[in-house]
């Protein structure tokens, strides 16, 4: 009985999103993010080169304490990619054949079957030729569907966010940034603020701080590692007598210049632990310099959650700091 109700439901929505695509109004992506599904021949899927495509869509998150892959994965064949699949947010098709293609080749295309969906196209003439492409071009499809979640993120955000958060860091620093609307706890302190969600699972935290630029050394990591430590150590105490925040260097950081809208930003991400304390977790930040008023801008994100996988909750954050606008940016 339960199956024939769940058939039927699954009939009228199918029925009900035809119906929607046929006429003026396309149907809405579905699907979660950070979830992906690859179309390719089952037989290319279960060979080296289904592995090698494999790892680069599930390559490990940058920053995170344990590994968690980029994406999960649904793997369809072709004759299978039908129906509701084809709504899907993000899609990757892989086609291998020597008698269609020369070269192998990425093509991209934004709403193919619904609104909002991203549709990815590799096609290659054989199985050497994409595996050798991948090693040549890490992380180049894994890097592209980061971007696209990271921008649906900031997107959703312009319209539902903190008020908290924004009111503060206009007043504070002059700038706007656009973060969870669950993030409302506060504290300020001079050339600094900070708010969380306060949550008992998947806690999530921003911080906002403002110092003078002086040099372009400014830019570099050991600067800003350095800056971030004596920032968090003043404002960030901890539970215990003595406890404070400070970046965890027994791991690796990474250093990134990378541009948003055409504008410079240093994004640093790594972890951080509480001296004195057993609290540490994933962080990710984005330094700016504000011409307008000759100082360097830095918004970081980080999270605790350690009953749980942090992909999801540090993104979520690393998206936010896609909508830093300063004093002078276009709106």
């Amino acid at each position: 009985m339960k199956t024939n109700v769940l058939l039927s439901i699954i009939i009228c929505l199918a029925t009900l999103l035809s119906g929607c695509n046929s006429g003026s109004v396309m149907t809405r992506a579905t699907g979660f993010a950070y979830e992906i599904i690859v179309v390719m021949d089952r037989t290319d899927w279960n060979r080296e080169v289904g592995e090698a495509v494999k790892a680069e869509v599930q390559a490990p998150v940058p920053g995170l304490p344990q590994d968690e892959p980029s994406f999960k994965i649904t793997a369809v064949a072709p004759h299978e990619f039908n129906g509701l699949l084809t709504y899907v947010r993000n899609i990757l098709i892989v086609r291998i054949d020597e008698s269609m293609y020369t070269k192998v080749s990425v093509n991209v295309e934004a709403n193919r079957w619904a609104n909002g969906q991203v549709v990815m196209t590799v096609t290659s003439p054989d199985s050497e030729m994409l595996i050798e492409w991948l090693k040549r071009n890490p992380n180049h499809i894994v890097d592209y569907f980061t971007k696209v979640e990271l921008d649906r993120t900031a997107q959703q955000l312009q319209s539902t966010y903190s008020s908290v958060v924004m009111d503060n860091v206009k007043e504070m620093f002059g700038i706007s940034l656009k973060v969870p609307a669950d993030i409302t706890s506060s504290k300020k302190a001079e050339n600094f603020f900070w708010a969380s969600n306060n949550a008992n699972t998947g806690r999530m935290d921003i911080v906002v701080y403002s110092f003078p630029y002086t040099d372009v050394d400014t830019f570099t990591e050991d600067y800003l590692v350095a800056k971030r430590d004596s920032v968090m150590k003043e404002n960030l105490p901890g539970a215990f007598p003595d406890s404070y925040m400070e970046t965890e260097k027994r791991f690796e950081l990474s250093y990134t210049p990378i541009s948003v809208r055409g504008h410079y930003v240093g994004e640093l991400r790594g972890l951080w632990r509480m001296v004195g304390d057993m609290m540490g977790g994933p962080f990710v930040s984005h330094t700016r310099l504000d011409e307008v008023n000759n100082q360097v801008i830095v918004v970081e994100g980080f999270i605790y959650a350690p009953e749980t996988n942090k992909r999801n909750f540090i993104r979520r954050l690393e998206g936010s700091l896609y909508t830093l606008r300063l004093p002078g940016d276009a709106q």
